[in-house]
């Protein structure tokens, strides 16, 4: 498989994209905070499509891992990983994968229901962790970790999937997107 260019541009850029909307933060007490990460994921999902979506996440997670501060708050390392909320920066991985997945389908309301499965996945991954880490009874941590998001995070796979539309028709005009790609704008 040959990658182009204008693929890694492609998927670099929305790596910076999802870096930069993960520096802004809210603190909350259980030390999982209210960023902009879950919206950024699900665009850049929506946006490249699975392969490239996904890609662009994974790179963002190593760069994190490795000490770049990429995640919330401008932190990284891998103790982020194994932490209170390692499991939702796992979980982002599934989330632009669905996300990506359900673009490539014809109905608009199955693209936003993948989506929102990924955001499912993402949050079971995000309190199963923090109720192993926190050594909190799982209806706890779901409590602690989950409910106070959910609204907050639908909000922002639907928010991402109307934005990532106009993205999408922009870079296809511009001739940046593939023609498999193109075919789901």
């Amino acid at each position: 498989m040959k990658i182009s260019t204008k693929t890694i541009v492609t998927v670099g850029m929305f790596t910076a994209v999802l870096s930069v909307l993960s520096i802004l933060t809210i603190p909350m007490p259980t030390g999982v905070p209210v960023t902009l990460q879950t919206f950024a994921m699900a665009l850049c999902g929506y946006v490249l499509g699975w392969k490239k979506g996904t890609s662009s996440t994974l790179i963002y997670i190593l760069l994190g891992t490795v000490g770049v501060p990429v995640f919330a708050g401008m932190t990284g390392g891998p103790s982020w990983l194994a932490g209170y909320s390692g499991g939702f920066i796992w979980g982002f991985i599934f989330l632009t994968m669905l996300c990506g997945v359900g673009m490539a389908q014809k109905q608009i309301w199955l693209r936003v229901l993948l989506g929102l499965a990924g955001l499912a996945v993402c949050h079971l991954l995000g309190v199963i962790q923090f109720a192993i880490v926190a050594a909190t009874p799982f209806p706890a941590a779901f409590v602690a970790v989950s409910v106070p998001y959910i609204v907050k995070d639908v909000i922002s796979v639907v928010g991402a999937y109307l934005v990532a539309i106009p993205i999408r028709k922009a870079l296809a005009a511009g001739n940046i997107l593939e023609e498999k790609t193109k075919a789901a704008v």
